[in-house]
């Protein structure tokens, strides 16, 4: 049966805690709230997918190399380290910030940890875990600036983005270069999946994307608000069991040059996922993740309404560093080595990654699914040029030029929008 209501925030405050799209109903009630959405100007991923499909199309045309399973595998490889500094500035962005030391600072804490391993003799767990330490004490560092003295995310960004270069060279030289030696974080970027483990993770997304789906559903029902029809859960399952099933079964395929088989799914592909979705739960279920969506709405009427204000914007900035470790750990992994410039060119790409696939820079809006699309379209522009052997100066130049589109197609939306936020 089709029910068809329109849901806002209601007083009950258990209803307010639920994910919802704020137009329950059946099939035709969602595609008629998201085609309004996109006429009032909200068009979240549309333009990066859309573009996302005519590049493949166009790389596919033009060099026969591009839609092997090889490439494929060398994509989502070559997608990794983007996506998650990618996402990991959704968290900011969303505020209405920026981070543009994000880069630097996943460098300097990998040259903390090559150093105090390679160097010093450190285990490596304690030698990553204390990299680690050094990116969560950035992110406070940056949340008491901006939050506790008032100064604006682009300056004491800007700062530590000059400062912490002259922190990596102190720590790993000029000139210097560490190899990385351990092979369970090189395995990280290359190695893969045994084909088994590849099913077995697509069964494991199918249970989670369900699990939480009908979770969402009973806890809607519990609190009397109306539901989505069970259709649309299903029609998400089976387009992910598709396209799921079509990726790994392609990835499985031996790609390898030699009598050695290479197949399976890369082992940072599961790794990217279950960050992915611990921060889209993060976002979309908890108050944390609402508070953040509502001071980048409107930070005062956030305040006035009981938010600490202060707080949320501190641990967005602590897992918003955190993450960009992270990002430097792929790094690292598939390049093989540390050295002081690792980091310093790639946070402009992440802002851009997720301005591409829709995140707003005047924050409220995006969701850590756009930077990644976004990340791919990138990763997609650099791979396929690289494949018909053009420059870096032609791929600066396209990603440039994608950046401004989006970024223009963002500041229209919102004029169209007449200013309203989502």
């Amino acid at each position: 049966m089709t029910v068809s209501t329109t849901t806002n925030a209601g007083p009950d405050p258990v209803a307010g805690d639920l994910i919802g799209s704020g137009v329950e109903g059946g099939v035709g009630d969602q595609i008629g709230a998201w085609w309004q959405r996109v006429r009032s100007g909200d068009m979240g991923a549309l333009p990066a997918v859309g573009g996302l499909v005519v590049l493949t199309i166009l790389f596919a045309s033009l060099s026969p190399f591009f839609l092997t399973e090889r490439n494929f595998a060398n994509l989502l490889n070559q997608a990794a380290t983007l996506v998650m500094l990618g996402m990991a500035l959704v968290f900011v962005l969303l505020l209405g910030e920026i981070d543009l030391s994000a880069g630097v600072t996943g460098g300097v804490a990998m040259a903390l940890f090559v150093v105090l391993n390679a160097q010093f003799g450190l285990p490596w767990p304690l030698a990553l875990l204390i990299g680690f330490g050094f990116g969560i004490a950035t992110g406070a560092l940056i949340g008491f600036f901006v939050a506790r003295v008032g100064i604006p995310s682009f300056v004491v960004t800007l700062g530590l983005f000059l400062g912490y270069q002259g922190l990596a060279l102190l720590i790993i030289g000029s000139g210097g270069l560490f190899r990385l030696e351990v092979p369970e974080l090189i395995a990280l970027q290359n190695g893969n999946l045994p084909p088994w483990a590849g099913w077995a993770m697509l069964i494991v997304i199918l249970l989670v994307s369900g699990g939480t789906s009908f979770w969402d559903r009973a806890r809607r029902r519990r609190a009397g608000v109306p539901n989505r029809t069970i259709a649309l859960v299903w029609a998400k399952l089976a387009v992910i069991a598709v396209i799921g099933g079509i990726a790994v079964f392609i990835l499985n395929q031996n790609r390898g040059q030699s009598i050695v088989a290479v197949e399976g799914v890369p082992i940072i592909v599961p790794i990217v996922l279950a960050i992915l979705w611990i921060g889209t739960f993060m976002l979309d279920r908890t108050k944390f993740g609402r508070y953040i969506y509502a001071i980048g709405g409107n930070a005062e009427a956030a305040r006035r309404s009981g938010v600490k204000v202060r707080w949320v914007k501190w641990w967005a900035f602590v897992i918003c560093s955190s993450l960009a470790v992270v990002s430097a750990l792929f790094s690292v992994s598939r390049v093989g080595s540390v050295d002081a410039t690792v980091g310093r060119d790639i946070v402009l790409s992440g802002v851009a990654a997720a301005v591409v696939g829709g995140v707003s820079l005047f924050g409220g809006r995006g969701r850590l699914m756009h930077a990644a699309i976004g990340a791919l379209v990138i990763a997609v522009i650099t791979n396929g040029l690289g494949l018909l052997n053009l420059g870096a100066g032609i791929n600066l130049m396209v990603t440039g030029a994608v950046l401004i589109l989006a970024a223009t197609v963002d500041a229209l939306s919102r004029l169209r929008g007449n200013g309203v936020r989502t």
